[in-house]
């Protein structure tokens, strides 16, 4: 009822346009009866000055003009013009509600008749508008949406058509006509006339979407974020809404948080919210859908809300809240872990300095907070996990405390108390470089701790386990002029604490053991001159200062300071250090062999390398005291004196591992001495015991070659052999043609030799130019011994049967000359092509003057012979082509002996062409074979 009026008198008392004010005319019935049936004519009004009267006045003037007519269409006007008086200035028309009901329910009768006669004096589609009104205060609602419909229809342009558009969607909406209402909220606001039913209209057509499903939400959710947009314009509308808006806006956010909650959560207001320019009042979405949540009880997906805001707006300045209130969901629903998990989150988002100093000092105070809970947490678990032997997880869990520890150290008034926590979780992490920063920090760079010592001194130990052992890692690898530096920082702040000594002994040996003989001797002196230090604090001082001279090569003097040591040792030490300064007193003396040797004085090394087992006898350096000397001598070339030493330490120290080399030694004395049998027999006798002994017996061989026994040499060659050694290298080939070739040269198995040669030689990926002249000259030996074979096979008769015979020893001979050209190349070719030639001018000279049978006549035995001359004539071509190949050799090879020969069988058979007497001439750079002419 109130909508209606308020849009009833925002529409009547407009100001009319000007030319309405100045004129206007009405039509009267010309042919009517009475004057309700007259037809309008034009009658023409001037524009008259409005009279100077109260709005109350002219109220109750028109009240008492409703109350007197009887005309309807009076009444229904001067109604109006009470109503549009109320509406504009506020002012009581007379009419009680029940009396205006009352009213509005007398006057339907009247708008009815008015309407069926089709005049009216007034505005038509204020009557239609008052109807509708009189039907809804009468409960005749359908009728009245019908009325507001007509006016809608017949007169679009009215001012009252927005408030009857918004009352047709409301009918619609409560009746659940859901997409009708949409359509005429959307009408309403698209009519571009809406007024200040604009901001409803749009809340309702929201709901109107809402109410569709899920289908309509994108459109409900686009709807909703306008609204919002219209009741939140800007940043200050945040801070003060609109009191009568607060109701609408609430509920405007709890829709879209319930769409989004029903659809894919935070995701679904990204979605919308992307879709146009960022909303300062975003936030208040996320953070109502995260409540949302959190009242479900649905906990994963409040926490997911907060999130997802932040990611969204990754700079936001309400993002500490959002991260705040995770953890404090996850607290509501009883999970520790994800609440250190969430203000882990937190303290990691806000932790940079930029990030930290833009937070305000709540916000501050609670990231403080959340770091330190979150520190000692974590060093708890630490420590149990230790305890546990869980040295992963411990070191894990500890490395988490010492950061947070060493980010809050800055922000707190007891930074040095946090550092020197931070630096004991780091130590616990072996994390070394962080808790050593952490210790100095806290030591030398926090004012008014009171145990700034014993951070220095977690510093400075730190260093010195990190000098080796289990402090020492790839990253934390400092050296001793690190912890010098440090030691000397401590020493100048806290030059009175007791501790001091024993890490200056313990830099003293370091620096001795680096190399350092100054820095040794300054930490050494500082020990001995300090009054906290102990006896067996300065016992190591002077061990440094002995083993200082001893590493500055002044070896006499160490001998004499280590045969002090001994005599001024700690009783209680005697049984540990006696043998280990005995052991450098040896040492010292070994080393003065070593000086004396590299002098040149072996006579003084030998002494002093065999004096040493008076000191320390039957220990190791006393056994390489006797072997030194022992090189000694043969460094310097003694033989004789070598030879005895090598003896004598081989008998007494025969199960040392240093006997092992005794026998090369040895070898290499009798060979350098030129006695190479006695090398050779001492290889032999290593081998009888080596699990490979053919190395070491070849080596003998070689031995033996060289001293000419070749007994022994041909001996070990054949056993070798025998074993069918196979070459892995061209070394090994070489060796074993080596070994063929000299047997073959002493006469023993010559035969089998060459054929194992000959074959090892051609199956060989490797060669040499001897061993392939070895080859060939072998193959052409048994190439040879395979042609006197075919020669010497006469052919009788039968004559196929021998003939056979005759040709596979021919094939084996030509075979044979083949595989010297193979291996000798052209070195050997002229002899090769000669041999063969003749071997197939052997067989055909053979095949004429073999015998003919004696079964045979005079004319038979002829036709007989006219046939083996026709067998022997491709045999005889075959021998002259061969000769023929030699000959035309001359041309780029010159002559040699073996061409000779084939020139000469050409003369015999084939005279008319090659029996000429001619003086053979030379390239200049060619020497004429020693088998040519002369």
């Amino acid at each position: 009822m109130k909508g209606f009026v308020c849009a009833l008198m925002s529409s009547i008392l407009m100001p009319l346009p000007a030319a309405a004010q100045e004129s206007f005319r009405i039509e009267l019935g010309r042919d009517g009866e009475t004057i309700a049936d007259m037809r309008p004519v034009f009658l023409k009004f001037e524009s008259r000055p409005m009279p100077d009267i109260s709005p109350a006045e002219v109220a109750r003037r028109y009240q008492q003009l409703f109350q007197s007519s009887d005309e309807p269409a009076v009444r229904i006007d001067a109604l109006n013009r009470l109503t549009n008086i109320r509406d504009r200035t506020g002012q009581d028309m007379g009419f009680s509600p029940e009396e205006e009901e009352r009213v509005y329910g007398e006057l339907l009768s009247s708008y009815e008749a008015i309407l069926g006669k089709g005049s009216f004096g007034g505005r038509l589609d204020e009557l239609l508008y008052q109807m509708a009104k009189a039907h809804a205060f009468t409960g005749q609602a359908e009728q009245s949406i019908d009325r507001l419909k007509q006016l809608v229809g017949l007169y679009p342009q009215s001012p009252l058509v927005p408030e009857a558009r918004f009352r047709i969607a409301e009918s619609d909406f409560s009746a659940g006509q859901f997409a009708e209402a949409e359509s005429g909220y959307r009408a309403l606001i698209n009519s571009g006339n809406a007024g200040a039913l604009k901001a409803k209209a749009q809340y309702m057509l929201g709901w109107s979407q809402f109410k569709q499903g899920a289908p309509a939400w994108a459109r409900a959710g686009r709807t909703f974020l306008s609204v919002l947009d219209e009741f939140l314009p800007d940043a200050q509308s945040l801070q003060n809404p609109q009191t009568s808006a607060v109701d609408t806006i609430d509920d405007t956010f709890r829709a879209l948080a319930l769409m989004a909650a029903r659809n894919e959560g935070p995701d679904t207001l990204v979605a919308w919210l992307e879709a146009d320019t960022p909303r300062h009042w975003a936030y208040l979405l996320f953070d109502r859908l995260a409540d949302l949540y959190a009242v479900k009880g649905d906990y994963e997906a409040s926490v997911s809300a907060n999130q997802r805001f932040v990611r969204y707006h990754p700079d936001h300045p309400k993002n500490p809240a959002f991260m705040a209130q995770i953890a404090a969901v996850w607290e509501q629903a009883g999970k520790p872990d994800k609440v250190r998990a969430a203000k882990a989150d937190y303290v990691a988002m806000f932790g940079a300095p930029p990030s930290y100093q833009a937070l305000s000092e709540p916000d501050q105070a609670r990231w403080r907070s959340f770091s330190r809970r979150l520190a000692d947490f974590h060093y708890t678990q630490g420590t149990l996990a230790l305890a546990q032997n869980d040295e992963a997880v411990g070191q894990g869990a500890f490395s988490a405390a010492a950061t947070y520890y060493e980010s809050l150290a800055s922000r707190t008034e007891s930074a040095g108390q946090i550092l020197r926590l931070a630096g004991d979780a780091r130590l616990q992490a072996g994390a070394y470089l962080g808790a050593l920063s952490d210790y100095q920090e806290a030591a030398y760079q926090s004012d008014n701790y009171p145990e700034a010592v014993d951070a220095g001194w977690a510093a400075l130990v730190l260093l010195r386990d990190g000098l080796e052992g289990d402090r020492r890692t790839a990253e934390f690898r400092p050296d001793l002029a690190t912890v010098s530096a440090e030691l000397d920082r401590f020493n100048r702040s806290f030059p009175d604490d007791s501790r001091l000594p024993g890490l200056t002994a313990d830099l003293a040996s370091r620096w001795f053991a680096s190399g350092n003989p100054e820095s040794a001797l300054n930490y050494a002196g500082q020990t001995v001159t300090n009054s906290y230090a102990s006896a067996l604090e300065r016992y190591a001082a002077w061990l440094v200062i002995a083993k200082v001279r001893q590493s500055q090569g002044e070896y006499a003097l160490a001998e004499r300071a280590w045969t002090q040591i001994l005599q001024v040792m700690p009783e209680q030490d005697k049984n540990d250090s006696e043998s280990n300064a005995k052991r450098q007193l040896a040492t010292v003396i070994y080393r003065q062999g070593e000086a004396a040797a590299e002098r040149g004085d072996v006579t003084g090394a030998v002494e002093h390398f065999t004096r040493i087992e008076a000191v320390l006898p039957g220990s190791e350096i006393a056994v390489k005291g006797r072997f030194d000397a022992a090189n000694s001598l043969l460094k310097a070339g003694q033989w004789a004196l070598a030879i005895e030493q090598l003896r004598l330490f081989r008998t007494r120290f025969s199960d040392h591992e240093l006997a092992t080399g005794i026998s090369d030694k040895l070898v290499h004395a009798y060979v350098a001495s030129d006695q190479p049998v006695l090398a050779a027999n001492e290889l032999l006798s290593a081998a009888s015991t080596a699990a490979e002994p053919w190395p070491l017996q070849l080596k003998a061989a070689e031995l033996f070659h060289i001293a000419g026994d070749q007994g022994n040499r041909d001996r070990l060659y054949r056993s070798h052999l025998k074993t069918n050694p196979s070459a892995v290298d061209a070394g090994q080939h070489v060796q074993l043609q080596t070994m063929r070739h000299r047997l073959v040269k002493s006469g023993d198995g010559a035969g089998d030799l060459r054929s194992a040669m000959v074959a090892s030689e051609l199956a060989s990926p490797w060669h040499s130019d001897e061993s392939l002249a070895w080859s060939a000259r072998a193959a052409l030996v048994l190439g040879a011994r395979d042609a006197a074979t075919f020669a010497s096979i006469p052919l009788s008769q039968p004559l196929a049967d021998s003939l056979d015979r005759k040709q596979r020893a021919l094939e084996s001979a030509r075979a044979r000359f083949l595989e010297v050209e193979q291996l000798g190349g052209e070195a050997v070719r002229s002899e090769t092509l000669f041999r063969r030639a003749e071997l197939y001018r052997v067989l055909a000279q053979d095949l004429m003057t073999s015998s003919v049978p004696l079964d045979l006549n005079e004319l038979e035995a002829m036709q007989y012979q006219m046939l083996l001359e026709e067998e022997a004539f491709p045999f005889e071509e075959k021998a002259i082509a061969l000769h023929s190949d030699n000959h035309r050799r001359l041309a780029n090879h010159g002559y040699d002996a073996w061409i000779g020969k084939s020139l000469g069988v050409l003369a015999e058979l084939n005279p008319g062409r090659y029996s000429r007497s001619v003086r053979w001439m030379t390239r200049k750079d060619h020497k004429p074979s020693s088998g040519g002419p002369g």
